[in-house]
């Protein structure tokens, strides 16, 4: 079962805590600051052979915003891989964007921790 995740937030604090909660639950985790950055991480980990089983990311980011990031990756080689769109974006309209990218599921910020791994066994590892 693989259980490395991408995620991509511009909050280094976001970043820290929820890489922080991923680890201590045994995911592998590799970080990205915006959507630019997370497809280049991508191109890194297809090369290596190494494809994530989820991406989370955010919405509002500089440089590439997570929606525009969810289009590009559902054109591509990643287009299977689940994405759970973690944001303080609660308005409807913002939410049917995602979904119309490609976004498998949504979680507003704030979250808790238990919230998160949920969403993503969820997501991945139904049993």
């Amino acid at each position: 079962m693989q259980r490395h995740i991408l995620f991509v937030d511009d909050s280094p604090t976001m970043r820290a805590s929820v890489t922080f909660c991923l680890r201590n639950a045994g995911y592998q985790v590799t970080e990205a600051e915006n959507g630019l950055d997370a497809l280049e991480k991508l191109k890194q980990m297809q090369s290596a052979g190494t494809p994530p089983a989820l991406i989370l990311t955010d919405v509002n980011m500089p440089e590439m915003d997570g929606i525009t990031f969810i289009t590009k990756i559902k054109e591509g080689a990643f287009r299977f891989v689940p994405v759970l769109v973690l944001t303080t974006e609660g308005e409807k309209s913002v939410i049917e964007q995602g979904r119309l990218a490609g976004a498998s599921g949504w979680l507003l910020k704030p979250f808790q921790p238990e919230q998160l791994l949920w969403a993503i066994k969820k997501l991945v590892w139904p049993t």
